[in-house]
Order: C-alpha cells, then structure tokens, then sequence
C-alpha cells in the first residue's frame, strides 16, 4: 500500500518533485524544481518557450527516457515509491501516468482498435467492449462515434481525435493524465469541449497540463505553477519555477514580480 503524503491543506500528494535538476547532456535545461501535485486536482503549467514546462511533464512518465542524453538529479516520488530508482519499470510508470500530446495522434487503426490496444498490450482481461465504451463516454465521445467503431481513428475532426487520445489514455486505466499542450492545435469549439472534459475527468483523475495559453490555465486548473528562464553568465538559458500557487492566487495575487510581469503580458 501506497504511502498517502499530505499537502498544507490536506489534499493528498500524489506527485512530489524534490530538488530536480535535468540536463541535455551538459545543458542544465530545469533547475531545483520543488513541486507538489495534488491528487484529483488539475495543476496548469505556464511560462515562456524553452523554461522546462514539457521536460517537466514528460519527467513524470519518463518519457525523457527515450532521449540519449537525458539526465535527471534529484527526486520524483509517486505517491511513496522513487520514480527514477533502479527496481521501477518505465513501462509500468507510463500505463499508471498516460500522456496527451500537443496533437492529436490516433494510431492508423479504427476507432474500437486505438482504445483496445494499450489495454491489450497491459494484458487487460474484461470485457472489451464494455472497456471500449466506458473509455469514449469518459471522454465525451461515445455518442458521435457508437455506430462507427470500425471506422478508421483517423476519419475524425480533430477535437474528435484529441478526445479519442484521451479516451485511449484512459483505457489503461491511469492514475494520472497529463497533458502536452492538448488544444493547440484545435478551433475554439474544440477546445472548449476539452477544457470541459477536464473539469470531468479529475473527479477520477489527476490531471497535469502544459498550455501557453493563460486564459486556458485561470479556466481549468486548480493550481498552477509558473516558470521562467534565466540566462546564465555562459549564454545558457536555464528553466526554474518561480511560483506555484491556486491558480485564483497566480492570476490575482502573484508574489514574485516575473509572475506579474508575465500575467500581464509584459513578456512571453
């Protein structure tokens, strides 16, 4: 059993980063990043291009495995468990922590298959029809797509792509969701229907999103954690939070003056 960690208002921890530094090789990209996710909360991430915001994120799955020269000091703890220790499985980390890309990306399958295939890979043993449709209901999709399932994913518009993406990250029944950037290359409409997913979905899960989009952010998220970049006396431009806070604070009440300065469009 899982250990519970509790934040200062008593919502449990469920993501706890302690002193993360992560380089690129010798390129220092995020830089002593304590941060505590809260369980069934949606935690916005927001700062200019280049401040570690997506590096952050795909830490939490480990998908900055796959890049050679990754590297990463310090600590990421899901729940009590040690995220980088030498017994944990990255693949197990990815089925428990799903991931939804900046676009949408539905395997050249049709729409039953894209949902099926992760649950098959993780050895899933019910009924698939039921997981099938359970996953697109989740994600608002079930009624546009029930009489063509057969249908190639790729058939869809693009907001009906991105929330079959969230469908088939949920499929594997994760415990977190996070979220690259997921409306951006989306219209409004689309957009608003996933921003409304959102607010759905962390009835059940944890969800984490990246957006440069500010009045995404104050709309879907819970809390949320700014980041900047500072350059160093070498020319490197290195990522590091500057504040985390409920988001109602972040937006009306910042405390750090590159909060305000970035609130208000003075740059980014």
């Amino acid at each position: 059993m899982a250990t519970k960690i509790s934040t200062k208002n008593g919502n449990e921890t469920v993501l706890r980063t302690e002193n993360l530094n992560v380089y690129y090789g010798k390129f220092l990209a995020l830089q002593n990043v304590w941060l505590d996710i809260p369980k069934n909360q949606v935690t916005a991430f927001i700062g200019p291009s280049g401040c570690g915001k997506s590096t952050l994120l795909r830490c939490y799955n480990r998908l900055n495995d796959l890049i050679e020269s990754f590297r990463a000091e310090g600590q990421i703890y899901f729940y009590d468990k040690n995220l980088y220790a030498s017994d944990i499985d990255p693949v197990e980390v990815r089925r428990r922590i799903g991931m939804v890309f900046q676009r949408p990306n539905p395997f050249p399958k049709s729409i039953k298959e894209n949902i099926t295939f992760g649950a098959k890979v993780n050895g899933y043993k019910g009924n698939m029809d039921e997981l099938v449709e359970q996953s697109l209901r989740k994600a608002a999709l079930w009624d546009e797509v029930k009489d063509k399932l057969n249908q190639s994913g790729l058939s869809l518009s693009g907001g009906q792509q991105q929330r079959l993406c969230i469908a088939r990250a949920i499929a594997i029944q994760p415990e977190i969701i996070l979220m690259d950037e997921p409306c951006s290359a989306l219209d409004p409409i689309s957009t608003l229907r996933v921003e409304e997913l959102i607010h759905e979905l962390k009835e059940q899960y944890t969800i984490l999103i990246v957006t440069h989009n500010m009045q995404q952010a104050a709309r879907v998220s819970d809390k949320t954690a700014f980041f900047n970049v500072r350059t160093t006396e070498t020319g490197s431009r290195n990522g590091y939070l500057v504040e985390y806070e409920k988001t109602a604070t972040i937006f009306n009440n910042p405390q750090q003056q590159d909060t305000r300065d970035y609130i208000s469009g003075r740059f980014g």
